[in-house]
């Protein structure tokens, strides 16, 4: 499991890439098509046609990482093939990263106090 830094922005690219693309391809991509900057310390997630693996770019201060995982058996969860980006916040980003469906994970609910009648 990758945990981002806390306060880390993670954008969701929604449409395809090739995945033959590397590092620098998808920052270049990242740049002129989302409108992201690569080297802002964002995490960048990109997703294949099948949706069954994801390559996940981020600047650390000192080079890109490129982060690439696939899973076997099924397929991420993805928001509808729409040009654009989604912001995830990390619990969303570590669901999809694990397979889950990412959109299940919402906000945390406020659990109501019990208390005794008057």
């Amino acid at each position: 499991m990758i945990t981002p830094p806390a306060g880390v922005r993670i954008l969701l690219a929604t449409k395809p890439v090739d995945f033959r693309k590397g590092a620098h391809s998808l920052a270049a991509l990242a740049a002129e098509v989302l409108g992201a900057d690569p080297f802002s310390g964002a995490v960048l997630v990109f997703r294949s046609r099948r949706a069954d693996r994801i390559k996940i770019l981020l600047w650390d201060g000192s080079g890109l990482v490129l982060v690439w995982k696939q899973l076997e058996g099924s397929a991420f969860r993805w928001p509808a093939v729409l040009d654009g980006m989604v912001r995830l916040t990390p619990l969303e980003f570590a669901a999809l990263f694990d397979g889950i469906d990412w959109r299940r994970v919402g906000a945390v609910r406020e659990i109501l106090k019990p208390s005794a009648p008057a």
